[in-house]
């Protein structure tokens, strides 16, 4: 009994440790003008649910702080695949979310900027800015509220979900492996025929010159 009850434990162990290392939440705030463009790259496996939670205030230059902002200043988001296609385009309030769920795997840019220019000159905007990317972005307590989950059946879920963004993490690696296993090969092979090409030139180069040394000579009577 406990040989069969041991792996399960371990293996339990193992997902919730893996989930914990591939997904972070990524917090931090940035300052934006009133044309001011904000991209941030992020990789995410096909499939995924992404949610970005963000806030906004507004430089005050007689306190020499920050305040939160105006209603009537938001935020307009735009997420791009990576075949550069919208999925993304909306304008949001001064504080907020926004969820988007990737169908292919890859690079997806998330751009942020004011939906707005009516600004007093030199003023600055500060946003803050969380992106969670897998079960990370799942609100679990509004989960188990609306499905009346116990705690061992939201646990349960967790892991399951964890186990599952796992498995799409592996396959979005073996996805890049495979990329970059094609893009050396072709590299192997341009560098490859480039070769084969300057031997040619060479060879062709070679032929010319002695070819033109010979005839100098016969005609100069040296041979």
């Amino acid at each position: 009994m406990k040989s069969n009850i041991l792996p399960s434990l371990y293996t339990t162990i193992f997902l919730v440790s893996m989930s914990c290392l591939l997904y972070i939440v990524d917090g931090l705030y940035f300052h934006i003008t009133e044309t001011e463009r904000k991209c941030f790259i992020e990789e995410i496996p096909d499939e995924t649910m992404v949610v970005g939670n963000y806030k906004c205030q507004f430089y005050d230059p007689k306190t020499g702080g920050f305040m939160p902002s105006s209603p009537g200043i938001g935020m307009h988001v735009e997420v791009r695949d990576p075949d550069d296609k919208v999925m993304l385009s909306k304008v949001y309030s001064t504080e907020g979310h926004f969820t988007f769920t990737s169908h292919i795997p890859g690079e997806h840019v998330i751009c942020l900027y004011s939906n707005t220019t009516k600004w007093f000159s030199g003023s600055q905007l500060r946003v803050h800015l969380d992106i969670q990317v897998g079960e990370h972005a799942v609100d679990y307590g509004n989960v188990a509220q609306k499905e009346k989950l116990t705690e061992l059946q939201l646990r349960v879920r967790q892991l399951l979900d964890q186990a599952e963004q796992i498995t799409k993490e592996q396959n979005y690696q073996r996805y890049r492996e495979e990329r970059f296993r094609g893009t050396s090969e072709s590299t192997n092979q341009r560098v490859l025929w480039w070769s084969i090409t300057q031997t040619f030139i060479l060879l062709v180069m070679g032929f010319w010159q002695m070819k033109h040394l010979k005839s100098f000579f016969e005609a100069k009577k040296l041979v």
